[in-house]
């Protein structure tokens, strides 16, 4: 049959390939993450577990970087004109969810709450901003991204699963 011919079967894999990368791209976006990242996954047709691991990793390549440098291009955008806005209301988001976190788990429970922050898939948590949060707290780039990792799997497993079984959120 045709539909087995190599030629057919490579156009076929490489279209799968296309969808893996757009999903661990979707889940490298700012406020989109993971939590968009697996659900258009998942549409696309990449099994669960699959999309669930491509676009966790997808979603935590960027927290070092965010940790060692987004706090210091926020001080000096906030100051610019043009950009100086936006940096600074990104700014204030981070020193808030810091806030935020301490209040909730006080210094010592500081990597569970920032677990439990980036884990827990609602508007305005995620890998991003838990991780500008603890670079404000000072939590130290090894327990911010062993945290978050683990935050951000237990966020991709709750979308798998409410993807799964078609819940609309």
């Amino acid at each position: 049959s045709c539909y087995n011919s190599p030629d057919i079967k490579q156009k076929g894999e490489v279209f799968m390939l296309k969808q893996y990368i757009l999903a661990f791209l979707i889940s490298m976006v700012p406020l989109i993450e993971l939590r968009g990242g697996v659900p258009a996954a998942m549409a696309m047709g990449i099994p669960a577990a699959n999309a669930i691991a491509v676009c966790a990793i997808g979603n935590m390549l960027p927290v070092p970087i965010i940790y060692l440098f987004a706090r210091k291009v926020l001080l000096w955008g906030s100051t610019k004109r043009w950009i100086g806005p936006l940096f600074a209301k990104i700014l204030d988001k981070g020193e808030k969810a810091g806030q935020k976190l301490v209040a909730t788990a006080s210094r010592k429970g500081l990597f569970i709450a920032l677990l439990l922050f980036v884990g827990i898939p609602l508007p305005g948590t995620g890998a991003w901003t838990g991780t500008l949060a603890a670079s404000f707290l000072n939590m130290g780039i090894k327990s911010t991204t062993l945290a978050v990792s683990l935050g951000v799997v237990l966020a991709g497993l709750i979308m798998g699963l409410v993807s799964m079984t078609g819940v609309h959120v």
